[in-house]
């Protein structure tokens, strides 16, 4: 593998890690089935069925009347995953994050001091991040420790890296995580165009995630989450394995900015790909936005850390929207299914690989956020 200069980012030392081996139990996603119009403004919204979903959800008790979408996405996708992992009764400890969290509360609860000079009595409880994991481990009533936790956009990834170290300290037997996002609002879309990386392609794929003649970016919001039940060591139910995880920063020039070389994706992969004992990968599920840029930092990035045996690359920014913090769990949702079916998952409008391997063994999941964050995680059936 090719090697790269140090300068620039920090990377973990990986021999200071134990051997890998965390199998996932449980896995739920929630998210859009294609990119929509609404207002003229191509977004991941979720459809008309699964809204009904989550409006049932919130009429089930009281209480969850005056919650953010954030939180009853991650409590559906919660309920479902513990349900697979047939966890009921038993203690776990939660860790789901949100980039933005209660985006849509946040900004009606503003709206109304700014109209009426005062807040509402639940303004402050209902839009702090903690909502999201309290809430669910409220509703499971379960004693083990649960945190939410913001890293921008490699959110959910991170979250399975500190539950990973959770279960391998042995202060936790079992731990629920994910991500979950609802940015699909007037303010929090103009802040993305105010950033010129909002698409005003047409439908069907407004955004062209890894389509690298794209003349201009082509990033589109998505709404949804991914939780996921992980447990130490080998189980007759596992989904799947974590077997490698790798994280990075990189210093940046702005706020916003990420190495043309994609430096802290390069120091992930590596990283995950020695904590996993360098096995062989046959598909990367990448972060790629569908801006310029990022996703040119990140092909970069794939190229120099895996040359000429560069893996089948895919994506699903194109179905789901970008999601934020959700973004890794819905990557790691695809990655379980495709090794479940031994079945790879191309993008529609990008030419499909001249050769898939007849069995797929190892998947590999990037997400990088604001802030020089990447984080890379190897899974297996």
């Amino acid at each position: 593998m090719a090697k790269t200069s140090t300068k620039g980012y920090q990377r973990q030392k990986m021999e200071n890690y134990l051997p890998m081996k965390i199998a996932i139990t449980g896995a739920a996603t929630i998210a859009a089935d294609q990119i929509t119009n609404c207002d003229d403004v191509p977004m991941g919204r979720l459809s008309e069925e699964k809204r009904s979903l989550i409006a049932t959800l919130r009429q089930s008790n009281p209480a969850y009347e005056s919650l953010d979408p954030t939180v009853l996405y991650a409590l559906f996708t919660a309920k479902e995953a513990v349900r697979q992992a047939d966890w009921s009764g038993q203690r776990f400890g939660v860790n789901i994050g949100s980039s933005r969290g209660a985006t849509e509360l946040f900004e009606s609860h503003y709206a109304h001091f700014l109209s009426e000079g005062y807040c509402k009595t639940l303004a402050s409880p209902t839009t702090t991040l903690g909502n999201v994991s309290t809430w669910v481990a409220q509703y499971f009533a379960t004693q083990g420790f649960a945190l939410s936790h913001s890293i921008t956009c490699s959110t959910a990834l991170h979250g399975i890296a500190n539950a990973v170290a959770w279960l391998q300290s042995g202060m936790e037997e079992r731990f629920l995580v994910g991500g979950t996002e609802a940015p699909l609002t007037p303010f929090t879309i103009a802040q993305v165009k105010a950033l010129k990386i909002y698409s005003s392609l047409p439908l069907p794929y407004p955004c062209r995630s890894m389509d690298m003649t794209k003349k201009q970016n082509t990033m589109v919001l998505g709404e949804g989450a991914g939780c996921f039940c992980l447990e130490k060591g080998e189980r007759p139910n596992a989904l799947a394995y974590i077997i490698g995880i790798g994280f990075a920063a990189e210093q940046l020039t702005h706020s916003v900015s990420l190495s043309p070389d994609g430096q802290c994706l390069q120091e992930s992969m590596r990283s995950a790909l020695e904590s996993a004992g360098n096995p062989k990968i046959d598909v990367i599920i990448t972060h790629c936005t569908g801006t310029i840029k990022g996703d040119r930092a990140e092909l970069n990035a794939i190229e120099a850390v895996f040359g000429a045996q560069k893996p089948l690359l895919t994506n699903n920014k194109w179905q789901h929207g970008h999601t934020y913090g959700a973004s890794g769990a819905l990557n790691l949702a695809m990655a379980i299914r495709m090794l479940q079916n031994n079945c790879f998952e191309g993008v529609p409008y990008l030419s499909s690989p001249e050769s898939v391997p007849d069995k797929l063994e190892h998947i590999l999941i990037n997400a990088v956020g604001f802030g020089g964050n990447g984080i890379s995680v190897i899974v297996k059936k």
